[in-house]
């Protein structure tokens, strides 16, 4: 009998009897992170990252949130569980889950870059590894984050100069808080959508040391941003509120930016490709750093990417999961 499972509710873990990021309401769930695929309200106790509480607590509203560190043991109805560095976001963690010499890892969302804020990602030996595969394909192949940084930079000075306000669309939770050091380089003041400004104060309020940002409200002037920054989700894209900034300048963070098509259909005058997710080689790199005997690949092009790992001698199969995709930047996003 397999240690977890893929049941109708998420991943199961009998001997347990707890859930791995469940997608519907159950008695008690281990948390990965605190995107809104991989954390649902309803469930009557959770368990996280210390990082991680609060933010679930902004976004589920209370109740009870057990928390622990990364690489500290717990046991659960006899079983062995720990939370390890995944490097997508701030909080975001691997599930290693241990039972009678059999080891799975559940990886949530990850990537093997170390972006200075989320922590490193830590590879884990284990028998059984579940994988993402949201950029699962050879075309996506990431810069450097310090070459991607230097170009964002570069845009915003010459916006600048040219009195353009630059707006930057990037995920509320993760992308907007890994620019913000990038961005306060420029010396520029940084503004903010509402649901960017929020998370960071809830952050801040829990102890996070992050460059200073401004809301924007219905009070502030037009003249405060004029050719500063403005940190803002894909939910304001092509809205009322956007435009009120005009003249502007739109430039998506996302790793999708790595294929020209997608900066075009969503008539951005430029793109980044910046992900928080692993790229082909980052996917391939964390798994061989593993050495699983079996690979379970889920959200993102998992069919294309479990056939190359058997085509490796790495013994994979595709699992469908509800876990969705924060990067997909046609989401709205809070």
């Amino acid at each position: 009998m397999s240690l977890l499972k893929f049941h109708t509710s998420g991943i199961y873990c009998e001997q347990g009897n707890f859930f791995i990021d469940p997608w519907v309401p159950v008695d008690y769930a281990l948390i990965t992170h605190a995107h809104s695929d991989h954390a649902r309200a309803g469930s009557k106790k959770y368990l996280c990252h210390t990082y991680t509480k609060p933010l679930l607590q902004y976004r589920l509203g209370e109740g009870i949130y057990e928390t622990t560190e990364w690489n500290q043991p717990l046991y659960i109805n006899g079983v062995k569980v720990s939370f390890h560095p995944a490097g997508h976001i701030i909080g975001s963690s691997q599930i290693r889950v241990e039972y009678k010499g059999e080891v799975w890892v559940v990886s949530g969302d990850y990537k093997i870059e170390n972006d200075g804020i989320s922590g490193a990602f830590e590879p884990i030996t284990c028998h059984h590894f579940i994988t993402e595969s949201t950029f699962g394909l050879p075309i996506y192949n990431w810069l450097p984050q310090q070459k991607i940084f230097e170009e964002i930079q570069q845009w915003v000075m010459q916006n600048h100069s040219r009195q353009q306000t630059s707006v930057l669309i990037a995920y509320s939770l993760g992308k907007a808080q890994r620019l913000l050091p990038c961005l306060q380089q420029t010396g520029l003041p940084i503004y903010a959508h509402g649901a960017v400004y929020n998370i960071h104060q809830t952050l801040i309020n829990s102890g996070h040391t992050l460059p200073m940002i401004f809301p924007i409200t219905k009070e502030t002037s037009p003249k405060e941003f004029a050719g500063n920054i403005i940190i803002a989700p894909s939910s304001a894209l092509d809205s009322p509120w956007i435009r009120k900034f005009t003249p502007y300048s739109v430039g998506i963070c996302s790793g999708w930016m790595q294929v020209r098509g997608h900066q075009r259909r969503r008539n951005a005058d430029a793109g980044f490709a910046l992900s928080d997710h692993c790229d082909w080689k980052g996917l391939l790199q964390a798994i061989n750093a593993t050495r699983a005997e079996q690979v379970y690949v889920t959200h993102g092009f998992q069919s294309v990417f479990s056939r190359y790992l058997n085509e490796q001698n790495i013994q994979a199969s595709e699992v469908i999961t509800n876990y969705g995709n924060e990067e997909d930047e046609t989401a709205s996003i809070v």
